[in-house]
């Protein structure tokens, strides 16, 4: 048999090989002139979900061309290339990134002052109490100043990391955090640190407390808190009125104002593209082992996966069986199961679960990621078995019935072979497509592939390296997703057997 040329492998990493090549390789000329702060009325402006600059633009510039996105290298990558004029950002990020990002700057204008407190749960006054209490010493005997200093630094000298003292057997504080946010909370040495995160320590063994990090996105921090998943929150969280309605905070700790970031003007990239990419590699994936980031995100993936589609044509089968039973009640629960679970996005329904239906269980966020891929996944396998099924010819089974078949050797012999061989090739396109929404849990606080990325993007602000790197990661899960279930295809069908034999020949 003629071996035939992987011609779709060959294509795709052609084109990712380009777009690589197009990123590093474009010497960017921005703007001829720096960006005035007074521009802002007039153009797009780039904000955060849910972050103060958000409010801030509602309230002074409400004719304004405002984007909103959910990760600051995705805002940044769009101010970079010309989608929007600016990006509005507390100042301790737009430090971090423009020493990183020699096309951009941060004018001096100051938009608006915002004072960041520790976020706690409206019902718990004893531990916002606590946290002032210990707040205030910080504050009278230098320990607040020290930690800001060392910290928030204007050259590019390095963090300056200090012995923070930590309690083993305390009671658990579970501290919800954005690790996306340096210098205040992100992962080095695969380790979460910043300002905020020695802040937070310091203050858990000050009360006695162990800490335990919850890493999920800046806009599931209150949702977390209100449905009891975290007993805090800190992440340069600014009180504002809308979110004092939910949550309390603790007396300000620091006063990181918001700045705008625009285009450096006449900046010239002198550096050749393969330097480029070599560099991003390395920074990437060699500095500090972040390569252990992905493996860890992969695993978590791979993980997630494998077990939403076993529980999920398990769960999917039972389904079927119920659907076409032939008391309309139960084939009527599984018709409103089927249409309640196909309508809700997977997304809506991961946040649903893990924030409102299971908030009051002590569970593992990967345990719900499973549960929720595994009621969506169900929902489209017992309608592909129903209708597969149902194609197999009924007069097969009747010559079976004749013949003295029982109920279940008919169905296991003869109906569920065939229609296992029909339904596959549809099965597999939606296992590929559940393995791809797998991307979405990083928003309760897992560390997926995607999550990983995201966390890596945030300290190099290197979109396109760690994009393409996970993308590749996922091409070649659904490759070898693909392949397994075409060699299954082949086993239990003897057609195509007969095919492959005759091509041999």
């Amino acid at each position: 048999m003629r071996k035939r040329k992987p011609v779709a492998i060959l294509l795709i990493l052609g084109l990712l090989l380009s777009v690589v090549l197009g990123f590093f390789g474009c010497a960017q000329n921005n703007s001829e002139e720096l960006a005035d702060i007074s521009g802002i009325a007039d153009g797009k402006v780039a904000v955060l979900t849910g972050s103060t600059q958000e409010i801030y633009m509602g309230e002074h510039y409400p004719g304004t061309s405002m984007q909103i996105y959910d990760s600051t290298v995705d805002a940044m990558m769009a101010l970079k290339t010309g989608q929007v004029d600016y990006y509005l950002a507390n100042y301790t990020l737009a430090l971090e990134m423009t020493k990183q990002n020699e096309d951009l700057v941060y004018l001096p204008d100051l938009l608006q002052s915002e004072p960041v407190g520790i976020a706690t749960k409206k019902d718990d006054m004893a531990l916002g109490n606590s946290i002032n209490s210990v707040l205030q010493e910080f504050k009278e005997d230098g320990t607040m100043d020290d930690i800001i200093t060392r910290w928030v630094k204007e050259d590019d000298s390095p963090y300056d990391l200090a012995d923070i003292p930590t309690i083993e057997n305390g009671e658990e504080l579970v501290v919800g955090i954005s690790a996306t946010t340096e210098p205040l909370v992100f992962v080095q040495d695969n380790h979460y640190v910043g300002l905020d995160c020695e802040l937070i320590e310091r203050i858990a063994y000050e009360l006695g407390m162990s800490v335990t990090y919850s890493d999920m996105s800046f806009s599931a921090l209150i949702p977390a808190l209100t449905s009891g998943r975290i007993d805090c929150a800190i992440s340069g969280m600014s009180a504002t009125e809308e979110r004092a309605q939910y949550v309390n905070f603790s007396d300000p700790y620091y006063d990181d104002p918001s700045v705008a970031i625009v285009r450096n003007p006449g900046y010239v990239s002198s550096k050749p593209w393969y330097e480029s990419i070599k560099d991003s590699f390395i920074g990437n994936f060699i500095t500090e082992n972040r390569w252990m980031l992905l493996a860890q995100g992969l695993l978590t993936t791979v993980i997630v996966s494998v077990l939403s589609a076993a529980l999920g044509t398990v769960l999917g089968f039972g389904v079927c069986m119920l659907h076409m039973n032939k008391n309309s009640a139960l084939s009527g629960i599984a018709r409103v199961y089927i249409e309640i679970i196909r309508g809700i996005p997977v997304l809506v329904l991961l946040m649903l679960l893990f924030y409102v239906v299971l908030a009051g269980i002590n569970i593992d966020p990967v345990l719900v990621a499973v549960i929720t891929f595994s009621l969506n996944f169900s929902a489209y396998v017992s309608e592909l078995m129903r209708t597969s099924i149902g194609s197999v010819d009924k007069g097969q089974v009747e010559a079976a019935t004749a013949t003295g078949f029982a109920k279940w050797q008919r169905f296991t012999l003869i109906v569920f072979p065939q229609a296992a061989r029909i339904a596959l090739p549809v099965f597999r396109g939606e296992l590929i497509s559940m393995v791809k929404m797998t991307s979405v849990v990083g928003y309760i606080a897992i560390m997926d592939l995607t999550k990983a990325s995201d966390i890596i993007r945030a300290r190099t602000f290197d979109a396109a390296f760690p994009l393409i790197v996970t993308a590749i990661l996922y091409f070649i899960i659904s490759t070898l997703l693909v392949s397994s279930l075409s060699r299954l295809e082949k086993n239990i069908d003897p057609k195509k057997r007969k095919r492959e034999v005759k091509l041999s020949d």
